[in-house]
């Protein structure tokens, strides 16, 4: 009996490998251009940004426009 668990065990687990490579392997598959040398203008309105640093200073801009929305809306009346 405790065989047959072990062997359960070894074969969940290389399910679940096997699963988990897969998913991998997919989402690390780049992006290639339409045409070969053809840059691209730049991202388009979907699209992330490609610089770093652009990218971050969006998330700072959105969650500082998200933070204030959220300041905005809680605000209460004095009972004075």
């Amino acid at each position: 009996m405790r065989m047959f668990g072990l062997l359960g065990l070894v074969l969940a687990l290389a399910i679940v490998g096997l699963i988990a490579k897969k998913q991998l392997t997919t989402a690390v598959v780049p992006a290639l251009p339409s045409v070969p040398g053809a840059a691209s203008p730049g991202p388009a309105a979907g699209e992330a940004p490609a610089d770093v640093r652009t990218q971050a200073q969006q998330v700072q801009t959105q969650v500082k426009e998200a933070l204030d929305a959220a300041a905005q809306a809680r605000k209460m009346p004095d009972d004075n």
